[in-house]
């Protein structure tokens, strides 16, 4: 059984996503999710499902390897961004070499870096007039969006979409291919 972590910022659609696609896997489990914020509605999709989660400040994730020694115990071999906004430490990128995945929700290597998230990147891809936008799955290195692209789907942007229509979009796509990518490089 392979025990996979998500880290998680916010909302956590992806989280309850991932989580429903391999609730009944004998081979992949979702183990723990991670939230550097403790408000992040992630905890309670988790709880919800009966995942275990955790939450850690920025201190202990920089400076601490307290998040490290949490996933150590719990037997993780995997860890999937989902929605995760802070740059990954070097002890976790070191302990998890090409076992760190991101989605983005953008086609990288436009539209990455610190910043580049949620509503700001779907404003970027529609002012700068692009006619295509998508999502962008990755291994995570120790800069923002830059680890060697998994997997890349896409959307036709329209004259008439919105921030808000886009990003509707880029959640179909997100729903429909994340958990099948996590799959994929896990087995």
């Amino acid at each position: 059984m392979k025990k996979i972590a998500l880290f998680a910022s916010g909302n956590g659609t992806n989280v309850q996503n991932i989580i429903e696609y391999f609730k009944d896997n004998k081979q992949i489990k979702v183990e723990l999710v991670v939230v550097n914020k403790k408000d992040a509605y992630a905890r309670q999709r988790a709880r919800q499902l009966g995942v275990d989660d955790i939450y850690f400040n920025r201190d202990d994730f920089y400076n601490s390897n307290n998040i490290l020694e949490e996933l150590n115990k719990r037997g993780i071999c995997f860890i999937v961004l989902a929605g995760f906004l802070w740059l990954i430490p070097q002890n976790l990128i070191d302990s998890f070499p090409n076992k760190i995945i991101n989605i983005h929700p953008a086609l990288l290597p436009k539209y990455g870096g610190k910043g580049m998230y949620g509503h700001n990147v779907h404003q970027a891809v529609i002012n700068n007039k692009e006619t295509q936008s998508g999502i962008t799955i990755h291994y995570v290195n120790n800069h923002y969006d830059k680890g060697r692209i998994i997997f890349q789907a896409f959307c036709d942007v329209e004259k008439e979409d919105t921030v808000e229509t886009l990003e509707q979009k880029i959640h179909l796509l997100e729903k429909e291919h994340f958990p099948k990518v996590i799959e994929s490089v896990l087995l």
